[in-house]
């Protein structure tokens, strides 16, 4: 991974040597995550913005950032930040993101894009008409065992792509006592377990095959209608899913969504099975690749000697020396910065990927609703032709 030297405005030709200075807009943990990846990177966060003056006062002081803004616009329309960092719950996303791509700013969105596919169709056609680098951080992609998953699909080593299976789970909702923000349509939006991590599964799916999901049949479900202290509130967004897919190159496959099976974190799993072998990929045991065939099977590390480039450039550290989930943010960053500059790193996640993720969204609510298969439809500038 190398780190960012330069940036500068794609109408004035040439990027001008100049360091990544970021906004970084939210104070809750993606904002703490972004901030360490920007400075990782050589570059520096130069004022931090939040709910509140005394938050943003205080997440500035424990992470060095000079400066402190109550006013989130007031830090985006500043002269000296290049690119802004949304990291505030899903509801902002898009008026922040539109307010910075109008100021002539690059952007790294958190997902979701948008609550709802019509927005994030906005959101992804404002970036390309403003021509500034959106990204969508779909982190998972940046783990290099990953990026050999799907090096050895594309190279055609386990044949032709035939079924694929896997999940997201956490528990971090067990309790029906426990709440968030997430859980309010108002603010997360209509989908929860699915919006927030399901969509990373997907995207995992679609970016390791190269292949495409066409229809759902989906079911939801959740474990209480209530959540919060002393009876709590009415729940209306899911904390399971499950649903089966059909891609456009044939496969078949099956997934499960969960922020309430105990025990689990973030247990992220993709297995692709193709005509002559089989691929795993465990995003909390990332340092190494399931292979298996007829006659054999093993493990790929990612000392490999024949590592894809791909996946080469993404190690930083010595094996024996874990790479992770921070690893995987300084990547996107630099990749971003490398984007800005002009360059065209590999696989990095821009606008138009959230929205292929939110009109994913939308087919499985549908089908969950309905009880049907619901055909996802093909999104302009995201889909093959």
């Amino acid at each position: 991974m190398k780190k960012v030297t330069s940036l500068g405005d794609p109408s004035s030709g040439p990027a001008t040597p100049r360091a990544y200075r970021a906004a970084v807009v939210g104070t809750g943990f993606m904002g703490r995550v972004h901030s360490h990846a920007v400075r990782a990177n050589g570059g520096e966060v130069v004022g931090v913005a939040g709910s509140s003056h005394t938050k943003a006062e205080r997440f500035g002081a424990a992470h060095g950032i000079a400066r402190a803004h109550a006013d989130a616009l007031e830090l985006i329309h500043s002269p000296d930040v290049d690119v802004v960092h949304v990291c505030t719950p899903n509801h902002l996303h898009a008026p922040l993101s539109l307010a910075a791509l109008a100021a002539g700013k690059h952007v790294v969105c958190e997902k979701p894009l948008a609550t709802d596919a019509a927005t994030a169709r906005e959101l992804t056609r404002a970036a390309a008409e403003a021509d500034r680098v959106a990204v969508v951080p779909f982190v998972y992609r940046f783990h290099p065992m990953a990026r050999e998953a799907r090096a050895r699909v594309a190279a055609g080593a386990i044949g032709r792509v035939s079924l694929a299976h896997g999940g997201y789970l956490q528990d971090w909702l067990l309790y029906p006592e426990e709440s968030n923000w997430r859980v309010d349509p108002d603010i997360g939006g209509p989908t929860r377990a699915f919006g927030d991590i399901g969509s990373h599964w997907c995207d995992m799916l679609e970016f390791v095959t190269g292949d495409r999901i066409t229809a759902v049949s989906a079911q939801t479900s959740r474990i209480s209608d209530t959540r919060g202290e002393n009876g709590g509130s009415a729940v209306t967004t899911e904390d399971l899913v499950s649903f089966q897919f059909d891609t456009a190159g044939g496969t078949v496959g099956t997934a499960v969504i969960s922020q309430v099976s105990p025990g689990r974190k973030n247990h992220l799993t993709l297995e692709v099975s193709g005509t002559k072998g089989s691929l795993r990929f465990d995003q909390e045991r990332p340092e190494t690749l399931w292979a298996g065939g007829r006659a054999r099977t093993g493990v790929i590390s990612r000392d490999d000697p024949d590592l894809s480039p791909d996946a080469a450039r993404l190690v930083n550290v010595p094996v024996g020396h874990p790479q992770g989930y921070q690893d995987c943010f300084n990547a996107l960053v630099a990749d971003t910065g490398a984007a800005i500059a002009g360059e065209t790193p590999e696989g990095l996640p821009v606008f138009a990927d959230g929205l292929r993720t939110a009109v994913l969204a939308e087919a499985v609510l549908t089908s969950a609703r309905e009880r049907r298969w619901v055909d996802v439809p093909s999104v302009d500038g995201v889909d093959p032709a």
